[in-house]
């Protein structure tokens, strides 16, 4: 055949599979991450810079305000009841998770 075998991955598998569900320190991880960008604003607030961007970012629930809907899954237009798995969002722990989901749904 040649010295490049196809792989099933070449013939349209997935090589890698994204779980359905979050393991629990994945879920930890969320939680840290969005902890920490609490103590960012925090600190910018307690610095005491005013900027239009930071007046929207204050009135976002904390971490601990959160409810684990809005933790773990995300807006999507597509998704069956507009919800899905963070953890199918590409990059999703280079992306900032919206706290809030849009009025309507």
């Amino acid at each position: 055949m040649g010295a490049f075998q196809p792989t099933l991955a070449a013939f349209g598998g997935k090589a890698w599979r994204i779980p359905w569900r979050l393991s629990k320190t994945r879920k930890a991880n969320v939680r840290k991450r969005l902890r920490e960008v609490d103590n960012v604003i925090d600190t910018l607030v307690a610095s005491g810079i005013e900027c239009k961007q930071l007046d929207l970012v204050k009135v976002l629930p904390k971490e601990q305000e959160m409810l684990p809907r809005d933790k773990y899954t995300t807006f999507s237009r597509t998704a069956k009841y507009h919800r899905k798995g963070v953890h199918k969002v590409p990059h999703f722990t280079k992306r900032p998770i919206p706290r809030t989901t849009p009025t309507g749904f």
